[in-house]
């Protein structure tokens, strides 16, 4: 009788395991489009707020273009818009991978069973037990603020530094943007792949009281005319780029029960790549006092200035703080006698 009973408990005991198993193979299949579905909007999160950005600085622009602010007040709301839309996908993304983790976590279709019940039955009787809990890795792909500043100038064929007609201390450019890092080793975080995208601000103050006019289909630096004080004489070029960093040296490798981190903070490390990308607006612009009376003369987007912009860059660094170069291998002016190369050297801040 007591054989019997324990059959029949069994029986109970393996239905009530079959209809639970099927159940939750189909919670599985619903939780893993719901993961898809989560994975989708984190692109959607990215170019809504991309699209939020270029909205906000064209209306900066706008305002800087009418006179209301000036190209100072502009850069430094360019930089507040930037940071704003940069940490809002940040934090949306953040939310939404605390979503997709919680459902792999409990519905990654592996062998999770770290708070799994498990039912043993045999003709002896009924056990019942916990699982083991697995380790769990770290994400391969971080992100963080990137924001750089420094001086800038122009590398022009057939003369030197010296003979530059740009001054060293007023001429520079500053950037800001987002970078997402992923370590390319499963078991090292040796090497690194560093890419995103940045807004880039390259100015040049001109030398003598000239200005950059369109003689033909050749783009000169004149003197500006009438008997008037040149205050300031300043060309800028705003740029969106994508750059791509390779990035290597050593990391703190920090394991618990539960996760393995890698850090590169108080670490160093040097990066090498590139960028490309496309100009957003250049311009020209001079402020000059004629007769006690300030006068502006501002030329946008009319000099033969090139489009497209790709180029060579680099930093060391320790921590959080390097030193960054870049080179653009895109001359400034289009189709010139005398072609002109921007470049930048700086400090660099990457937020990680």
């Amino acid at each position: 009788m007591q054989t019997i009973t324990k059959f029949l408990i069994a029986l109970i005991f393996l239905g009530a395991s079959s209809l639970l198993i099927a159940q939750e193979t189909e919670t599985e299949k619903s939780n893993a489009a719901k993961i898809e579905l989560l994975k989708k909007s984190k692109v959607e999160i990215e170019q809504e707020e991309k699209a939020a950005l270029k909205k906000a600085v064209e209306k900066i622009n706008q305002q800087l273009d009418n006179g209301d602010i000036t190209a100072e007040q502009a850069d430094i709301l360019k930089k507040e818009v930037a940071n704003k839309h940069a940490l809002n996908i940040e934090n949306r993304i953040a939310i939404v991978d605390s979503k997709i983790a919680l459902l792999e976590r409990n519905y990654n279709g592996e062998s999770d069973t770290s708070d799994v019940t498990f039912i043993e039955v045999s003709m002896s009787g009924v056990e019942i037990g916990k699982g083991n809990k697995p380790k769990k890795y770290d994400k391969r792909t971080t992100s963080d603020l990137v924001f750089a500043i420094g001086f800038n100038n122009a590398d022009i064929e057939g003369q030197s530094l010296n003979d530059s007609p740009y001054e060293i201390g007023g001429s520079g450019f500053e950037e800001l943007g987002w970078a997402w890092k992923t370590r390319l080793l499963k078991n090292s975080n040796a090497i690194r792949m560093k890419y995103g995208f940045s807004f880039q601000w390259n100015k040049l103050d001109i030398k003598d009281r000239t200005y950059y006019v369109n003689n033909g289909d050749q783009v000169e630096l004149v003197p500006f005319p009438g008997d008037v004080y040149v205050k300031k004489s300043k060309f800028r070029m705003t740029n969106l780029v994508f750059p791509l960093h390779f990035e290597f040296g050593p990391s703190k490798k920090i394991e618990r029960n539960d996760y393995i981190r890698y850090t590169t903070r108080k670490q160093f490390k040097i990066g090498v790549g590139g960028y490309t990308g496309f100009k957003l607006q250049s311009m020209m612009k001079v402020k000059f006092e004629d007769n006690g009376h300030d006068g502006k003369y501002k030329d946008k987007n009319g000099l033969n200035t090139n489009d497209f912009i790709y180029g060579l860059s680099g930093y060391i660094a320790w921590g959080s703080i390097g030193v960054y170069a870049k080179y653009d291998l895109q001359p400034i002016f289009n189709d010139q006698e005398i072609d002109q190369n921007m470049f930048s050297v700086g400090l660099r801040f990457d937020m990680d």
